[in-house]
């Protein structure tokens, strides 16, 4: 009895053993071992180029330290039961998941944020729900790290720095005269005071 399997022909003998026996494989004449005879016929992929690293939204949640207290605001007696205010904080400075320089943006950004013991905290109460809180909160967080990761170097040449600069200019002047037409208008609807007669 002979099994075909993978090119190869198994053959039982009386013991009930299987022998392994290579077929002689037809090669055609456009096969590659053909074309290319000295080529080891290796393939593999090329590497792409490395990729500077970015945040892809990813946030441990081991990481984070969640509370949940009472929130404020309407919502009857569900309020006065249920914890639904999310408070979401972690240490900026241990986060192996930021790389330093999105550390350091956020330490400059959120500066309000951040308490004496370099915890970063976010908070919710907008919904009576604690993980539509929750998520709130993460998404606040990714916002954060997202405007934190972008890249804040300006190529503004001077010609159009000198151009947005007499722009704010204009527009500061042009404010300060409507400013002072209107109050003169409001100034010409009072009568006469007594110092002017």
């Amino acid at each position: 009895m002979s099994i075909l399997k993978n090119g190869s022909l198994l053959e039982c003998c009386k013991n009930g053993i299987f022998l392994f026996r290579q077929l002689s494989s037809y090669k055609s004449a456009i096969s590659l071992a053909n074309m290319y005879p000295q080529s080891s016929l290796k393939l593999s992929t090329v590497k792409p180029p490395p990729q500077k690293e970015e945040f892809n939204g990813y946030i441990p949640i081991d990481d984070l330290v969640i509370t949940y207290s009472r929130s404020t605001g309407p919502g009857g007696q569900n309020v006065n039961k249920v914890n639904t205010k999310v408070d979401l904080r972690f240490h900026l400075e241990t986060a192996k998941w930021l790389n330093d320089n999105v550390k350091k943006n956020l330490a400059e950004q959120l500066r309000s944020k951040i308490t004496k013991d370099g915890f970063l905290v976010f908070k919710s109460d907008l919904t009576r729900f604690q993980q539509m809180n929750v998520a709130d909160c993460l998404e606040k967080l990714r916002t954060a790290i997202r405007e934190a990761s972008k890249d804040k170097s300006s190529n503004i040449s001077s010609e159009t720095e000198e151009l947005i600069r007499r722009r704010k200019e204009k527009a500061a002047r042009e404010r300060l005269t409507i400013k002072r037409h209107r109050s003169q208008i409001k100034a010409d609807r009072q009568g006469p005071e007594l110092t002017d007669l």
